[in-house]
């Protein structure tokens, strides 16, 4: 399943509460794209889950919803948040530690 890191869940309950939307159940969302170069391009939006979503509730009751093929491509991975070229939080996905 999807790890959220602290930072990560702190920078989506950030934009949840910027957002326009007041509902509790609004969370950052992930929609498999079509793929591109052999590479899984992921989609980001904040939206409420739809039938068939996986929701993984975070630190603080930061959400993350996956559409199936997202929650499939993310399952091992980790979500986490690092800075880009400008200084300005940028989400990242890795590969979770395997255990040895």
């Amino acid at each position: 399943m999807l790890e959220v890191t602290p930072m990560a869940a702190e920078v989506i309950n950030e934009l949840t509460s910027q957002s326009a939307a007041t509902n509790d159940g609004v969370g950052l969302r992930f929609a498999l794209a079509a793929e591109q170069n052999s590479q899984a391009a992921l989609e980001l939006s904040l939206s409420e889950a739809v039938d068939g979503d996986q929701v993984v509730t975070a630190d603080a009751g930061a959400k993350v919803i996956m559409e199936p093929a997202a929650a499939q491509y993310l399952d091992d991975k980790v979500l986490d948040v690092r800075e880009d070229s400008e200084g300005n939080p940028a989400f990242a996905i890795a590969r979770q530690d395997q255990p040895t």
